[in-house]
């Protein structure tokens, strides 16, 4: 039912985006979106809170100013926003949360500096009030009506616009999943049970481990000499961030034990990281007859030239050990979200369609890892089932998702919109 113009911000990565929906209620849906995507300068990802937070606030002034003459508010009413912020952080209210921990690459440390000037957004504070403070100290009058991450606002735009969608799957740098739960089947939950009898749950399943996953030496070595050891484990291996990382390691393996490469371990190879998923992608799905692009990738990232066509196959090969392993394990995470929820199995004369909405850069480009992983699910649900499973890519999802959580939790609901 939600009419009006809202604004979103999808923070989760070195990139982050502002977005302005115009919603137009049940019949007219979303009217009109625009959005643009800001890149966070790397000394910000490691310095003050308010440096990061001043940067944001200004690129949300600068795309407000943008809007045209028919969209303006009236002087007494404030701007709203959905923010979107794809960090594990323990929420205390749907406009509020406070940050348990950095990931990706972030690392703003807990500190005042000697003249009081700034304090960097640490562990245990409330995000939603330090992005306010930016605002407020540039006199942008916005207000945060709904807290939220990557996989809950894909959850929320897969749903708006198809009431079968159950679970929303983030497949990027990182993953994580969402998905709706009956109320009385969540025993942490004390509270009055919601009218609907439905909850959501964000299960940050990038922390999940298990003495059943398959870890191999080359993922405990990554994960020692990564910055947070111990945790992410199934993010580790399943999320683009480090797929490429794993296949770097095992070539490493295969120069120095093997002579894969010649006499000496080629320098470059040494270098973590270097390997990234896009490149192990590319390889992977090389269709050229004698691999060239490949012998292209491993001459322009790692400076080996004169592979011949035999190693060449088995760098494909092995890309596509560590894709199968990282898509198989994705497809056994989403059986069991279906198993949890009743609908992995086929009810008496029941056809009920289940969507799940997928987003992420992986799951975007990456085919092979796509495709293999759509294949587990229905090898694990079996073909019957797997009738009624319907993944659905969700491009951008997220930030449609934060502006309409905005929208229904907005302060002027119930206001002649005239």
């Amino acid at each position: 039912d939600e009419k009006g113009l809202f604004y979103a911000l999808d923070l989760g990565g070195t990139n982050f985006r502002v977005l302005r929906v115009h919603l137009g209620g049940k019949e007219h849906r979303v009217v009109k979106q625009e959005f643009e995507e800001v890149s966070i300068p790397p000394h910000l990802m490691t310095g003050s809170s308010d440096a990061l937070f001043d940067y944001i606030a200004e690129a949300l002034a600068k795309f407000v100013a943008t809007e045209s003459e028919g969209l303006h508010f009236s002087p007494d009413r404030q701007r709203e926003l959905g923010f979107t912020f794809s960090f594990p952080v323990r929420q205390t209210s749907i406009s509020s949360g406070t940050l348990i921990k950095w990931t990706k690459g972030f690392s703003i440390e807990e500190a005042v500096n000697s003249s009081n000037l700034y304090s960097y957004v640490a562990v245990g504070q409330d995000v939603v009030g330090e992005l306010t403070k930016a605002m407020e100290r540039i006199g942008l009058d916005m207000r945060v009506t709904a807290l939220v991450n990557d996989t809950i606002g894909t959850l929320a735009g897969g749903r708006y616009n198809n009431p079968d969608v159950v679970a929303a799957v983030i497949l990027g740098t990182g993953t994580n999943a969402a998905y709706v739960e009956r109320a009385h089947a969540i025993p942490k939950w004390h509270g009055l049970l919601p009218k609907s009898g439905d909850m959501v749950i964000n299960m940050e399943w990038g922390n999940f481990r298990s003495s059943h996953l398959p870890i191999s030496e080359y993922d405990q070595a990554l994960d020692t000499e990564s910055l947070n050891p111990g945790e992410q484990i199934f993010e580790k291996l399943i999320s683009g961030m480090y797929l490429g990382e794993v296949v770097r390691r095992v070539l490493y393996k295969m120069a120095d034990e093997a002579a894969f490469f010649g006499d000496t371990i080629p320098e470059k190879l040494k270098i973590p990281f270097i390997l990234r998923t896009p490149h192990m992608s590319a390889m992977h799905q090389d269709t050229s007859p004698d691999l060239k692009i490949v012998a292209t990738k491993l001459k322009d990232i790692l400076e080996i030239s004169n592979t011949s066509l035999k190693m060449r196959k088995v760098i494909v090969e092995l890309c596509d050990i560590v894709a199968t392993r990282g898509a198989r394990l994705s497809a056994a995470g989403i059986a069991g979200i279906l198993k949890k929820i009743g609908r992995d199995t086929l009810k008496d004369g029941e056809k009920q369609k289940s969507v799940v909405s997928l987003d992420g850069g992986l799951y975007e480009h990456y085919t092979k890892f796509r495709t293999c992983m759509e294949n587990t699910l229905t090898e694990l649900l079996g073909e019957e089932v797997s009738e009624n499973i319907i993944i659905e890519h969700s491009n951008d999802g997220s930030g449609i998702g934060a502006a309409l959580l905005a929208a229904s939790h907005s302060q002027y609901i119930g206001i002649d919109e005239s």
